[in-house]
């Protein structure tokens, strides 16, 4: 990955932090966000050393991996990360799209750095304090922050999952994720919702709905 937004804007990277965030879609599970700040010398030794950093969902685990065992022994003057996160309970309290701001935003707070710049990838965006905020269309694909932060929150989010799956095997979150997979929507048809479901998706809610009618309709029964 070469940072084309970087030099097609004439930007320097020391001077933006990048966001990105994994698992607004998922049926259970929290959101997970990353802000990243790299250094040009640090894009360069990424460069040089040949890892690959793209967007999460084109890589390997393995290929992750490689990439946040390479920042592990990176100091803070060459690359600074941090993660946020919002839980089940913020996702059905504020909807999707405020939790993942919520969730940037103690990402952007936890980094504790000021830049110009923060560069968001999609085209929604949180209030940040003390900076500059610019969203970017598919920004980790083309901006090495956000690519970054796309890979951290990815391996991070599915780390917790799958420590979740040890409790509650029959979902299938050690592969899935929380996603809707059949076999995930079929285990919460067979055995219910979790916790760790998120009550205002579906078919979570429908099913939690039905099931509301059916307690409704057996009270009356037994009246």
């Amino acid at each position: 990955m070469n940072s084309l937004w970087y030099l097609e804007n004439n930007v320097s990277p020391d001077d933006c932090i990048g966001i990105d965030e994994v698992g607004r879609g998922p049926l259970a599970g929290p959101v997970v966000t990353a802000a990243v700040w790299v250094s040009a010398e640090g894009i360069a030794l990424i460069e040089k050393d040949e890892i690959v950093v793209r967007d999460s969902k084109k890589l390997s685990h393995r290929q992750r991996k490689k990439v946040l065992d390479w920042i592990a022994k990176q100091p803070e003057k060459i690359l600074k990360y941090s993660i946020g996160t919002a839980s089940v309970e913020e996702i059905d309290s504020l909807n999707i799209l405020q939790a993942t701001f919520l969730a940037m935003q103690r990402a952007y707070s936890s980094l504790n750095l000021t830049k110009p710049l923060t560069l968001v990838d999609g085209n929604k965006a949180p209030i940040l304090e003390n900076t500059q905020v610019r969203t970017i269309v598919k920004g980790d694909d083309t901006v090495m922050s956000i690519a970054l932060a796309s890979i951290i929150a990815k391996e991070h989010r599915d780390n917790i999952m799958k420590e979740l799956d040890k409790k509650y095997p029959q979902y299938g979150w050690d592969t899935n994720v929380g996603y809707g997979s059949k076999r995930h929507i079929y285990a919460i048809i067979q055995y219910g919702a979790t916790p760790h479901h998120r009550k205002t998706f579906a078919p979570v809610k429908d099913l939690d709905a039905a099931n509301q009618e059916m307690s409704k309709l057996i009270s009356a029964v037994a009246r």
